[in-house]
């Protein structure tokens, strides 16, 4: 674990600039145009689907993705740019791996991307950490994307901190009862909905992303189609149980849906 002792001038846009910031990883991602990606610890199954597709198509159009190591969309958002065009933002000294969960992701990323701290090694996960770290994700990127939120959440306090920071704010536009906080966003205009994803990526990095020629997430896009655990299994063989385990899929009544 070292220090960083560059300015960042990103940096200059919270309340206070890091005393301290410590790191694993490749810094050179920091010289990166860099999209923030926060929101629930537990998305629906619509906005699990939108955030790997929008941190899919943004990391192959060469952005770099940062978020803070959640269970949700955090961690969606980490796994689906792809551990080597990541930035992590951790709420822990970077001598802990939190959530415990997500400790294969975030060695991942360690070891091909980028994990930030303003902690020193030995700090453990307190409550009073994770707006510290929330600060310091949405100061990093050019813009925010928020996927899914409650009124009342740690998500939405990060949003305000992007308001004073006179950032643009992304969100998918839900459904009457969910994800009232973006919902609300939305109705008071202070953010920009993300109607096409494609459309979103080209106006963000000035050029045309093209399905025939990006990579998809095959296994993700059959899921989204509810077919039986059968079906899958056949397909998908080596992936249908480790998309279980990380929580990326259920199975209901033979089904499997995203989750």
């Amino acid at each position: 674990m070292n220090s960083i002792k560059e300015h960042i001038l990103e940096l200059d846009s919270m309340k206070k600039y890091p005393k301290e910031l410590f790191y694993i990883g490749d810094t050179s991602l920091l010289q990166r145009k860099k999209v923030s990606i926060i929101g629930s610890r537990k998305p629906n199954q619509y906005a699990r689907y939108l955030t790997q597709q929008i941190s899919l198509k943004l990391s192959q159009s060469g952005i770099c993705i940062v978020s803070g190591g959640a269970l949700g969309v955090d961690a969606i958002a980490h796994k689906s740019a792809g551990a080597n065009n990541t930035i992590m933002v951790a709420g822990t000294g970077l001598d802990k791996r939190y959530p415990a969960v997500n400790k294969s992701i975030i060695q991942d990323i360690e070891s091909n991307g980028l994990v930030l701290s303003q902690f020193r090694a030995g700090t453990p996960s307190q409550r009073y950490n994770f707006p510290i770290r929330n600060e310091l994700v949405v100061a990093l990127g050019d813009v925010l994307i928020v996927t899914y939120a409650d009124i009342n959440s740690g998500t939405m306090r990060s949003v305000e901190y992007a308001q004073k920071m006179q950032k643009d704010i992304y969100v998918l536009p839900h459904r009457i009862g969910e994800s009232d906080g973006t919902n609300t966003l939305l109705k008071d205009a202070k953010a920009k909905a993300i109607y096409d994803v494609d459309d979103f990526v080209q106006s963000l990095v000035g050029i045309r992303y093209d399905d025939k020629t990006s990579k998809k997430d095959d296994f993700l896009e059959f899921c989204s189609t509810n077919p039986t655990y059968e079906e899958t299994l056949k397909k998908f063989p080596s992936k249908v149980f480790e998309a279980e385990l990380l929580g990326d899929i259920e199975v209901i009544n033979g089904r499997v849906s995203l989750k």
